[in-house]
């Protein structure tokens, strides 16, 4: 094997400090990446830049480190704490200061102090190369602060380490380390290699993430501020423009007021007997509801015109607001009170082309300096609209072009909506094309004033301005009614249908107008101005055939298309039509065809549209996937680095990308998950959806030549050597709070090392042994491993197989609470919910089970099964089956249970039990004690909750439940295990609390 020298993110990573700026970062509007446009699953620029940095850099305390990396690293490190801790503050001193975390701050106080005592940071000496390996490591953490992606010392001393590190490594001096994305999306991976030294070339085959990329690589580090100076500047004579000729459409409201928001409703005829009313689709009556604020609508059952008129309502009150008219599809009358099937409404629907211009006006917001208030339609807005609708030729502005039917991403044809341009009501088509033309208008202007392609530039955004207006001027937009506003068409990653939806005017200071369109774009320009010391390289490229030539790359860092995910692709086509109108003839190579080609693009379709992509079923994109993988190795130098971002909480899709990046010749060498959700999120309880993306680091197996290695392992050896490596790596991944799913996910790198530096691993047969039996083997040990840390000093070989697969599963969807649970008060005010149980994917379940020895399906009493999925249940649900004959039957997994009655509630059902059963004298329940200790466990709790205390003291006392240590040692896991916010959690601690009382 290859001696290089490890790089630091092979070594460590400060993920809990670079997770918290990745989970701020996503609150940050003003000058971020994200304002730019819309691109799905954008990685965050904290952990790019973190990756990328400790990706380039090498770990100066390896025995293979070039020396004259440690040396330049001492020197910018010493160089840039004097800069936080100048001799005399200044205001970068108080600046880096102010965004240093309490860890860094502490270190660059601490060489200073060394420096001052005589004992300045020697590169040559093995303990000062741990300082500085800690030092690099702290510097990391706090560049990946937003606060500090611009700030001069950071880019600066970032820049020179990067620069040292590539030329130290073998690179031509004067030349900078390439880093290449095949995959590049919205750009945050090239942007951050940019920035922090190096060259970025970047590649996507969708025509829309190669504009974005040119913005960001080419157009930003060339024209900078005056980019966004002419953004701002054209922006605003465009609306003036488009102003004069759409002020007709949007007329003043009764009073003069100026109107931000039109609430619509799509509608149908009543299928009543007799009625034949139109009928608003109205889910939701409230319009305001946030604080004192309330207001809402009244439907007026209006039976002679055979109408429903409408009424404001302001200080609303909740028992006046009745429900809205559809629910689930269905919807009722308010003249006959007849409910309409949703197979009808679709029907009408279609028979409306979706019906946006068949909707029914029900209010205008206008805004003041005062608010926002709201008015019934007056004649001139209702004239203005039909004016418009009489205007409007919908295929001269926006050809013709087929809504495909996708299952779980657009239904929107469901409803008729079978056409890109039915998506928009004939008055948005209308404002849009003025704001099109006026841009025409503009780009000729800026053409006779500037050269080329900065005209061009500026004609770019501009229309990517427009697609930021268009994603919330579309039919697809809801209102919200908690901060009165209007939502975006992509809300989420779909188009579905809006019933009642909302039309923001062109203009003004509103949800995604054209103002705040531009003006957000421009603010990202002159956020990202300055600092680029040079332009990067985007082209339009597939993945499977790259265009870089061999041994080129320093660093191959992407963000693949993940195993049945969102087709973004088809998505994409919602701007795509727009830009190809406006861009072709400048970028004839990207607009070539009607559509965004969608036949090479690397997404398994099986569960969105199997009828139009027959051909892209699981081989088509593990095959692809190996082969974009093996590009990116070819042009990987052999002593480069990968690093592969991957967040998939499906084990077929883990395994389907393992395969083949190690089929590709990659070997993985480290693992690090970086938690990119808001702070805000609630625990998953009900799924193992991975809080964090996981960063697969890697390297290519081949030989100083850059051929290939062909090297067979024996299986017995890479089996003994598992147990250790995940030993070694959860603990310290629970000392960065990564626990659960994703600790399982992140323990796949240090555990492929050992089996993917071997191009065939075989058994003593001589069989191979294929990646899927040694991913099992890799449960298994991280399950043991788990099980170890959750009970610590405890022997987990000493509980059943219900307590062990509970606390994995448990552990699994969400790790363990680091408060302890003998201190809280079981009556405790804090809001709990009922628990439902909690569901795996079933394949993950099962490998959970088989590494501990369980047959899921043998595990009826604590785990039901259906279809793909498999639930813990939860403890209220296990009450007949702990105190009374159990009369549920074992289902087989696929096949769905017959209809039963609705559930009683754990106390009725012990009330039922109870009845049943024998009572003591005191007329309570007397339970018999469990088969398992979980099982006691578990009563103990139900006692508990039942408010059953003189029952619940037999039980643990007298019948001896609780003088089993092992009672309580599980007891305590799981206070630790179940989620804060549900009953199970405050039964669990209730029990606990009682324990010394009871002398035990």
């Amino acid at each position: 094997m290859n001696e290089y020298p490890k790089r630091l993110i092979e070594v460590d990573l400060p993920i809990a400090r670079i997770s918290a700026h990745a989970r701020r970062e996503k609150s940050i509007r003003h000058g971020h990446i994200s304002t730019l446009h819309i691109w799905w699953a954008r990685r965050p620029l904290a952990a790019c830049r973190a990756v990328i940095c400790a990706s380039l850099w090498p770990d100066p305390a390896d025995e293979l480190c070039p020396p004259a990396f440690r040396e330049a690293a001492a020197t910018q490190l010493m160089a840039f704490a004097h800069r936080m801790f100048p001799a005399r503050i200044n205001d970068e001193g108080h600046q880096l200061q102010a965004t240093a975390s309490p860890e860094s701050r502490g270190r660059w106080e601490g060489l200073l102090q060394s420096e001052k005592d005589g004992l300045p940071l020697d590169p040559t000496d093995a303990a000062h190369q741990q300082v500085l390996q800690g030092a690099l490591l702290d510097f990391i953490a706090d560049f990946a602060n937003w606060d500090n992606s611009t700030v001069p010392a950071y880019l600066e001393t970032s820049r020179a380490l990067t620069q040292a590190a590539h030329e130290a490594l073998g690179g031509v001096p004067g030349t900078r380390p390439l880093v290449v994305d095949p995959f590049a999306g919205g750009g945050s991976i090239p942007l951050e290699a940019l920035r922090v030294g190096g060259d970025a070339f970047a590649s996507d085959l969708n025509p829309i993430p190669v504009l974005l990329n040119k913005v960001v690589l080419e157009y930003i580090p060339k024209y900078g501020q005056k980019l966004a100076d002419e953004v701002r500047k054209w922006g605003d004579w465009i609306k003036e423009e488009a102003a004069q000729e759409l002020s007709e459409y949007f007329p003043p409201g009764p009073n003069g007021e100026t109107p931000v928001a039109y609430l619509w409703a799509r509608t149908i005829k009543c299928e009543g007997p007799g009625c034949g009313a139109t009928v608003p689709l109205i889910r939701s009556l409230w319009i305001a509801k946030q604080g004192r604020r309330s207001i809402a609508l009244r439907l007026i059952e209006n039976v002679e015109e055979k109408r429903v008129d409408i009424e404001v309502l302001q200080n609303a009150k909740a028992k006046d607001v009745k429900s809205g008219t559809i629910q689930r599809g269905s919807v009722t009358c308010p003249c006959c009170s007849y409910t309409t099937p949703v197979a009808r409404v679709r029907e009408q629907m279609k028979e409306q082309m979706g019906g946006a211009d068949t909707s029914q006006l029900l209010v205008v917001a206008t805004r003041s300096d005062d608010g926002k208030f709201y008015h019934t339609p007056s004649k001139p807005e209702l004239d203005a609209v039909a004016i418009a609708i009489d205007h409007v030729q919908r295929e001269k502005i926006l050809a013709p072009i087929e809504l495909p039917l996708m299952s779980g991403v657009f239904n929107a044809p469901i409803y008729g909506i079978t056409r890109w341009d039915l998506l928009f009501s004939s008055r948005q088509l209308l404002a849009t094309d003025v704001i099109g033309r006026a841009i025409a208008k503009a780009a000729g202007e800026i053409a006779q004033q500037e050269e080329q392609e900065f005209a061009l530039a500026v004609k770019v955004l501009l229309h990517l301005a427009r697609g930021k207006y268009l994603d919330f001027r579309s039919t697809l937009c809801g209102w919200i009614s908690v901060g009165e506003k209007i939502g975006h068409t992509f809300g989420r990653q779909a188009l579905g249908m809006i019933f009642d939806w909302t039309e923001g005017t062109p203009f003004g200071d509103m949800s995604g107008s054209w103002e705040r369109s531009f003006e957000y774009i421009a603010k990202f320009l002159e956020a990202e101005s300055g600092w680029a010391e040079a332009p990067g390289n985007v082209e339009q490229a597939s993945a499977q055939s790259h265009p870089l030539p061999d041994d080129s790359v320093a660093a191959f860092v992407s963000d693949p298309p993940y195993y049945n995910a969102v087709p973004y692709a088809d998505l994409s086509d919602f701007f795509y039509i727009w830009l190809r109108s406006a861009l072709a003839d400048d970028f004839p190579s990207l607009f070539q065809s009607e559509i965004v080609n969608k036949d090479a693009e690397l997404c398994e379709m099986a569960g969105w549209d199997s009828v139009r992509y027959a051909n892209k079923d699981a081989e088509f994109y593990e095959s692809g996937m190996k082969d974009a993988l093996a590009e990116g190795r070819r042009i990987c130098a052999p002593s480069g680095i990968g690093v592969l971002v991957f967040a998939h909480k499906s084990t077929t899709g883990w395994e389907t990308l393992l395969s083949a990046l190690i089929d590709a010749g990659w070997i993985v060498t480290g693992s690090w998950p970086i938690d990119t959700e808001r702070g805000g999120r609630l625990r998953a309880m009900n799924s193992a959806a991975l809080a964090s993306s996981v960063h697969l680091v890697c390297r290519p197996r081949e030989n100083e030549s850059g051929e290939l290695r062909d090297e067979t392992g024996e299986w017995r050896d890479v089996l003994s050597e598992l147990p250790k490596r995940i030993h070694e790596w959860m603990p310290r991944l629970a000392a960065e709070g990564v626990v659960g799913a994703d600790a399982i996910f992140a323990c796949l790198g240090p555990a492929l090392e050992i089996f993917s530096r071997y191009s065939r691993v075989e058994k003593a047969s001589g069989e191979a042994v294929p990646l899927r039996e040694y991913l099992e083997q890799v449960w298994s040990t991280v399950s043991t491993e788990a099980l170890s840390m959750i009970f610590k000093d405890a022997d987990a070989a000493g509980l059943e197989p219900d307590a062990r697969l509970t606390a994995m599963w448990l552990w699994t969807l969400g790790g363990m609470e680091t408060n302890g649970s003998d201190s809280k008060s079981s009556d405790s005010d804090e809001k709990v919910v009922a628990s439902k149980g909690y569901t795996l994917e079933y394949d993950a379940a099962r490998k959970i089970a088989q590494g501990l020895g369980v047959h899921l399906e043998q595990s009826d009493s604590i785990v039901e099964l259906s279809g793909d999925k498999a639930r813990l249940l939860p403890v209220s649900e296990r009450t007949r089956h702990l105190f009374g004959k159990d009369a549920a039957t074992t289902t087989p997994r696929g096949k769905k249970k017959k209809a039963k009655a609705k559930q009683l509630d754990l106390f009725k059902t012990l009330d039922e039990i109870e009845a049943e059963a024998e009572e003591t004298v005191a007329g309570e329940l007397k339970p018999q004690a469990g088969e398992t200790v979980l099982d006691r466990v578990h009563q103990s709790m139900i006692l508990f909750a039942s408010g059953r205390g003189e029952a619940l003291r037999r039980f643990l006392v007298d019948d001896g439940a609780g003088n089993d240590a092992r009672f309580w040692k599980l007891a305590q896991s799981l206070s630790a295990l179940y989620p804060k916010e549900t009953d199970e959690k405050r039964w669990v601690d209730g029990v606990l609390a009682r324990k010394k009382g009871l002398g035990l």
